[in-house]
């Protein structure tokens, strides 16, 4: 057995919906309002019908008089009346005589045409006044009449007046209204379909450019999102308007978005190469080491060159094995910064720092010049100080590698506001501008060879960006040739709550570097304010 769903039903449009609203309420006053005013003139000409009415009546009662007077005893017909009077057209008069007598009807035909009821027709009138009041009989062969009955010198008369003047005057108005209101209803839809349509213009730019949109591929690979609702559709003073620029600013953000995942992602696959080049190169020398000693263990095991051999080697092999402990440290280092690890504050002596710093250049490159202007009194901050250290050795490194002897290399220490600076400038070339772009990325090297004798890994001014960065800090380089300066601004305390600085650390400002035990305290006050240790003990 097979069940079959209902095929759905086709919804209608917003556009639809509109129009069919507003004309429908529009036609529903219209009719409404049209009923009404024939109700009201419907009331209005009939009350003039029955003073129609009422004065035939009084007009006939006179002449009843006037006729019965002379005659005292000969009955007067309701021809009699209406040939004596001057009654209008259409004037219906039915008498009947007191004590029993003849009852006769007539009506006027035309000017001097007087025309005698028949006996049906007297029937229909009597049978059809019921009550004292004004009431409307169908008169077979004439039609409708409004009639009114009263007594007159013994006689019982009904006079009446025909209602078709009434329906003459109410018909052509109805028509009218219901043309009117039928063409009034045909334009109105015309021109509401116009404005809505109009109105709703930009809200299909809307929808056209979301499907166009959705059915680009944006799941992988390099994605530009250039599709954006016209200009002209995207008002901001009106409601429809203001969802076309909000779409237009979503497409920004995602475009840009997109843009910066697809520059995450090449840098993912550049990160990825160089670090196996990195760790091929160490992997390779350990490999050929290895078997080098080996072979020279296995051919001649008793041999002192054997033994020379394998101790060579395994000088070798572990001076790679540190190579490759020194680069996958810096990587782990790097990933502990992105997730906001690794860093333990403490008050720290910003001068002190860079005086060290420059002590350990001075040895590694005797053919610098490396000057140190520093401030005479202590610049404290809180901060993590092997990290700084180490921001400014590979500051100072970097200067000694990337320009030749000779150079001038100056350390200044400074305070901007809240901020402590610390900058490293030389007089060397300067920054090749090709990689400027890119000099704080990992792996990004001057020396695209990779030579040994020209730098370390590339990983030295991006670990500097980062510890810089996670202390709420900016590392920034201004440079051209002869002028070089690499500039770290730390702010005096860290924005991470968790890392925030206890009241030993507020009164470091009065201490001096020199007493390690008041350094010592303090990191241990907050260690335990934190809750966190250092994680490289």
């Amino acid at each position: 057995m097979t069940s079959t769903s209902a095929p759905r039903r086709r919804r209608w449009s917003l556009q639809a919906r509109l129009i069919t609203a507003i004309v429908a309420v529009v036609a529903l006053i219209l009719v409404m309002v049209a009923i009404a005013t024939s109700a009201v003139l419907g009331r209005v000409l009939q009350d003039n019908l029955n003073a129609q009415v009422q004065s035939a009546a009084q007009q006939t009662a006179g002449t009843l008089l006037d006729l019965k007077v002379p005659r005292d005893e000969q009955e007067v017909t309701a021809s009699d009346v209406l040939q004596s009077g001057n009654q209008p057209q259409g004037t219906v008069l039915v008498l009947r005589g007191g004590g029993g007598g003849a009852t006769t009807g007539a009506y006027v035909a035309g000017p001097g045409d007087i025309e005698e009821l028949t006996d049906d027709q007297i029937d229909d009138v009597l049978l059809g006044v019921t009550t004292p009041e004004y009431t409307t009989v169908d008169i077979d062969g004439l039609g409708d009449y409004r009639m009114f009955p009263y007594q007159s010198l013994g006689y019982v008369a009904y006079a009446g007046m025909p209602e078709s003047g009434v329906q003459q005057t109410v018909t052509p108005i109805i028509t009218s209204v219901v043309l009117m209101t039928t063409g009034g209803l045909i334009l109105l839809a015309a021109i509401v379909a116009w404005i809505v349509r109009r109105s709703l213009a930009p809200l299909r730019a809307v929808s056209a450019t979301a499907t166009r949109v959705a059915n680009q591929p944006l799941a992988e690979g390099e994605v530009s999102i250039t599709e954006r609702v016209p200009a002209d559709q995207t008002d901001e003073d009106t409601e429809i308007g203001r969802v076309g620029h909000a779409l237009n600013t979503l497409l920004d953000h995602v475009d840009s978005s997109l843009d910066a995942r697809q520059r995450n992602e090449e840098r993912m696959r550049r990160f990825v190469a160089d670090a196996s080049h990195e760790l091929r190169t160490p992997l390779a020398s350990i490999r050929g080491f290895s078997e080098l000693s080996l072979r020279a263990i296995r051919t001649q095991p008793d041999s002192p060159h054997a033994a020379e051999t394998t101790e060579q080697s395994l000088e070798r092999i572990q001076a790679q094995s540190v190579r490759m402990t020194d680069l996958v440290e810096d990587l782990l280092l790097l990933a502990r910064l992105d997730e906001g690890q690794e860093l333990v504050y403490s008050p720290i002596d910003v001068t002190q720092i860079a005086v060290e710093a420059v002590a350990d250049a001075r040895p590694a490159g005797p053919d610098h010049d490396w000057v140190l202007d520093v401030p005479d009194e202590s610049l404290h901050v809180a901060g993590d100080a092997a990290r700084l250290h180490q921001v400014v050795a590979n500051l100072l490194a970097n200067a000694r590698t990337h320009t030749p002897a000779g150079t001038t290399v100056t350390v200044r220490v400074t305070r901007d506001g809240q901020d402590a600076v610390l900058s490293v400038h030389d007089d060397g070339p300067g920054v090749d501008p090709s990689i400027a772009d890119e000099l704080f990325e990992r792996f990004s090297r001057a020396d695209r060879s990779r030579a040994r004798k020209s730098g370390g890994t590339g990983l030295g001014l991006s670990i500097a960006k980062a510890i810089v960065g996670a202390h709420g800090g900016r590392l920034s380089v201004r440079s051209e040739p002869g002028d070089t300066v690499f500039e770290v601004r730390i702010p005096a305390r860290p924005t991470d709550p968790a890392a925030r600085v206890t009241e030993p650390e507020a009164a470091a400002d009065d201490t001096t570097v020199a007493d390690d035990t008041t350094v010592a305290d303090d990191t241990a006050v907050i260690e335990r304010d934190t809750g966190r240790a250092d994680p490289r003990q």
